[in-house]
């Protein structure tokens, strides 16, 4: 019997856990010919969330855990999950119900029979969603795909059901900074979109508000473009250019005409101005090298604190 793995990323998610494991019995319940395993990762959470995933576990082995010695991240926790999953079908998704679970016996159906590396999800409405997050979703992806090779898909959710091939190609990158929407692009195999209406969350509240949301598509642009850095050089060589000019034309207009150079507001606020698209471009820079520096360190993703369930393997 083939077997799916379904990898589950948890952060102080209490409330929606129970909900979580109901759903998702019900949806093997009717998979009869496949066996399967959910294995939640604990990303460190302050609350009860470790509390019942032990409970869980001590009553249903189908039910597998890890859990972090401090809060990692999400993309550090799918990373665990995909590391540890046995299965010969690997999904990722959110704990929420924002990931409908019932589309996993659709998604297996597809890959079985359209032969399909990977079949993924994405929102087709942002209903519910404050309308200033949504416009500035919407220029990420517009932006990101303008800067990169690699295509990002408008409303991509992490939630999608992978081959044991796929699996390996993403484990196969061991880099410490992951975005992992980009990973699931970058490696490529053949993809169907299923697409549906946004889903509100079950209950309890997103750990992810305005200003982790834009700094997470920083990491991503950083992470899958260097365009920026041509950016920069760009801005750079332009103001070379109008500064050569600007003085050519004082030279000439002092000699013909003997007018002094006056003004030292105008001058005052053309120094403000070059000097903040000086720190912009440093700040480009110091981007990409704080990158680099974080990877050269060979830090471990994750670290495992506990676990119950679960297949040791070699892992950082």
């Amino acid at each position: 019997m083939e077997k799916i793995s379904i990898i589950v990323p948890c952060y102080n998610e209490e409330a929606t856990i129970p909900l979580f494991y109901e759903e998702i019995k019900k949806v093997f319940k009717d998979m009869k010919k496949i066996t399967y395993e959910v294995l939640f990762i604990d990303d460190g959470s302050s609350d009860d969330t470790l509390t019942i995933l032990r409970q869980l576990s001590k009553k249903d082995k189908t039910i597998k855990y890890l859990s972090f010695s401090r809060n990692f991240g999400k993309e550090a926790a799918i990373y665990a999950g995909l590391e540890h999953a046995t299965g010969d079908y690997v999904a990722t998704m959110d704990v929420d119900l924002q990931d409908p679970p019932y589309l996993i016996k659709e998604m297996y159906n597809i890959i079985k029979k359209e032969d399909y590396d990977c079949v993924a999800t994405r929102r087709v409405t942002r209903r519910g969603e404050p309308p200033i997050r949504s416009f500035f979703a919407r220029c990420f992806y517009k932006i990101i795909n303008k800067m990169s090779k690699v295509e990002m898909v408008d409303g991509a959710r992490d939630f999608r059901l992978m081959t044991r091939q796929m699996v390996e190609a993403i484990l196969s990158m061991k880099e410490y900074n992951r975005y992992s929407k980009g990973l699931f692009s970058f490696v490529g195999f053949k993809t169907k979109w299923l697409e549906y209406e946004n889903v509100q969350r079950v209950a309890g509240a997103t750990k992810w508000n305005f200003w982790k949301l834009l700094l997470y598509g920083f990491d991503g642009i950083i992470a899958f473009s260097t365009a920026p850095l041509m950016i920069a050089v760009l801005i750079g060589s332009l103001f070379c250019v109008i500064s050569f000019i600007m003085i050519v034309v004082i030279i000439i207009k002092t000699l013909c005409f003997g007018d002094p150079v006056g003004g030292w507001p105008s001058m005052v606020c053309i120094m403000f101005f070059l000097s903040g698209i000086q720190l912009f471009c440093i700040g480009v820079i110091g981007a990409y090298l704080s990158k680099t520096y974080l990877e050269t360190k060979n830090r471990p993703i994750y670290i495992v604190k506990e676990m119950d369930n679960v297949t040791t393997k070699e892992h950082n």
